[in-house]
Parts: structure tokens; sequence; C-alpha cells
């Protein structure tokens, strides 16, 4: 995959003699930059543009996060949810996966923005986990946008992930559609960062997920990361119905289990696609020939598109029945999901969120 190049950057003043905005601006000293007084100034000229999400995917925004970088994830009401902790010191994604909810929950600032007030972000983390060190905190980078995609630019890994290795009570999950790993290799992790894949079948890949790396670089790089001593984790998120998709998905199985170490995994989660109904006429404008809105959905308790239960419970049980044929006892849980759905596959279900944020807890402690 090619690393991210940005058509123009915009420069907050306040961030402007910040060392790592003049490093970037180095690094594109052929770019067109603007500076402005705030977001508003940017989201005015992106929104005005042609098409602002495919547009904004060009842009690139430095400023600084002034509202504290850790955040809950929101979660979905009537449904299990893992307990993560959420950073983002970035928002937006240069890559272009159909079935990105960003393209819907990002649409007031298309823009790619980067935080650069970094020295926060680690102390928005610090007082967290010092202030209750009883609690156990699974922390990542990978919710509003891939957690690897702008490392070359921004070398966020640098300083995260030796501050996760001196921590006692937490860890770091830096998820990704990218085999961006270099800035990785020669970290001293203390096995308290766990890199994390999110993985699909390869008609996935190809038609769905634009600009994202391959199958078999993404498998390459986490058999690197796996040599390099970190915990690794996969997603099979979404997981889509399709016609071949059973044959297609244990593939996908067999390749990972064929990579990487099945001890070395922290988790694998599974997760059916789903989208708030804003996203779908977005899908259809910016991704004609995409066919994956047009499956069997209907309207969730918690207001998504999701695919009928049925469908739903096939999806996981025949990824979890390859899972166990090729990985033995790998922890997996579903994202998401209801209790009844998980009764379905496995047979048991964590009594609340509170539970299955538990169990996560203890694989990696």
């Amino acid at each position: 995959m090619h690393n991210f190049y940005p058509d123009k950057i915009y420069i907050d003043k306040k961030v402007a003699s910040n060392l790592l905005t003049i490093k970037i601006l180095e690094k594109f000293s052929s770019v067109p930059t603007q500076y402005v007084e705030g977001s508003k100034e940017v989201v005015d000229e992106v929104r005005r543009l042609a098409f602002p999400v495919d547009e904004g995917k060009k842009r690139l925004f430095i400023t600084q996060k002034r509202d504290g970088f850790l955040k809950g994830c929101p979660g979905t009401s009537n449904h299990l949810c893992c307990g993560y902790r959420i950073l983002s010191p970035v928002t937006g994604c240069p890559l272009d996966c159909t079935y990105c909810i960003l393209q819907n929950y990002l649409v007031n600032n298309p823009a790619i923005t980067l935080f650069v007030n970094i020295d926060d972000l680690l102390t928005d983390v610090e007082k967290a986990i010092c202030s209750n060190p009883n609690r156990f905190y699974r922390i990542g980078t990978g919710e509003l946008a891939d957690s690897l995609a702008l490392e070359e630019i921004c070398g966020f890994s640098k300083l995260l992930v030796p501050f996760f290795a001196r921590q006692k009570n937490a860890i770091l999950e830096l998820k990704t559609k990218t085999n961006l790993i270099d800035n990785l290799l020669s970290l001293d992790h203390n096995r308290r960062t766990i890199i994390s894949w999110s993985l699909n079948s390869r008609p996935i890949i190809e038609g769905e997920e634009k600009g994202a790396a391959s199958l078999d670089e993404r498998l390459k790089a986490a058999s690197v990361c796996q040599e390099a001593g970190y915990p690794l984790s996969f997603h099979f998120d979404p997981l889509i119905e399709y016609p071949g998709w059973e044959k297609d998905y244990k593939e996908v199985v067999r390749l990972l289990f064929d990579s990487i170490d099945h001890k070395n995994i922290a988790w694998i989660s599974l997760g059916a696609l789903r989208f708030m109904p804003g996203l779908k006429p977005i899908i259809e404008k910016r991704f004609p020939s995409s066919s994956i809105i047009y499956g069997e959905f209907i309207t969730g308790l918690d207001g998504k598109c999701r695919y009928f239960k049925p469908i739903r419970v096939q999806l996981y049980q025949r990824i979890l029945s390859w899972i166990r044929e090729y990985g033995g006892d790998v922890f997996v849980y579903l994202c998401m999901e209801s209790k009844d759905v998980w009764q379905k596959v496995f047979g048991f279900s964590p009594k609340n969120s509170s539970h299955l944020a538990s169990l996560l807890d203890e694989r990696v402690k």
C-alpha cells in the first residue's frame, strides 16, 4: 500500500511552532499550506468542495485537541460492549472502505485531523490509569482512524509504545488495515502493546477496502510483529454475506493460523456488517458499484441496520468453527451483539458488559 501524501495542509496557528508540525511541513515542503485560526476555516473550505468526503481524505489539518484525549467506547444500546477506552490522536482516515462509518460520523469535518499536542494525550492517560490503579485499562487508537495509516508522518507509536511498556494496569491496542509497521520493530514494548489487524476475505478487501493493504501483506506484517515479540489480535469485522463467502472466509482463517502462532493471539473479535441508516445513501452515492448494503437487513434495537439474526448467527458460527479447527482455543468474542446471539453462537453469554470486559482484561493482565 502507498503512504499518505496530502494535497493540502492546514496549520492551526496555535501549533505552528510545535516540533511535530515543523517536522511534517519539512516532509511535505512542496505541498500547499494554509495557516488558520481554528477548525471553522478548514471545515467551511472542505465542505464547499464538490466531493467533501473524497477531497477531505486528501487534506491534512494539524491542530491541538482541547477536550481531552481519553474517552469511553460509545458502545450501542441493548448490546454487550467490551469496555474499551479510546484515544484519538487522529480523526479521519486516508483509506476508503465502502462501509466505513466515518463517512457519516465525521461529515461535519471531512479533513484528516492530526492533533500534535501529544504530551497532553500522555498526561490524560497517565492521570486516568494512576487515579484508579485497581482498574485495568484496554486502550486503543483505532476508533476514529486507522492506528497506523499516518504512522510514517506522525510517528506516534514511538511515544505510545514505550509509554505503555511502563504501565502495569493498561495495554495499548493498535488496530490497522495497513502494513506500516517499520516504526514498531525496534521499540521496547514489554508486550504491553497489542498489534491488531482487521481481516476480511479477498473479494471484500479488493472490492470494498480501497487503499488498504492486501490480505497477504497484513498477514506478513503480523508475522513480522510476532517475531518482534508483540502479542497480536485480529478482528473479522465487518463480516459480509455474499455468494461464496464461506469458502473465502475459511481461506482467511486457514491462512491466519498458517502465519501466526495461536498462543500469541490475545483475542479475535467477530462482528457482522452494521450501519446507521444515514450511511446508506452516502455509500450509494460514493460507491455505486458496491452491493453490500442490499443484503437482508433489519433495523436493530440500537437503530442500526443489521443482518437478520439468523444470518448473523450463521456467519459467527461458521467463522468460529474454522477458528476452532485451525486455531484451537483462541479467545473469541462478539462485537456489539445481543445476549441471545452470544447464546446461539457460543452456548453461553456474558452476564453483562462488565463481565465481557473482565474476560478480555484477564487475557492480557
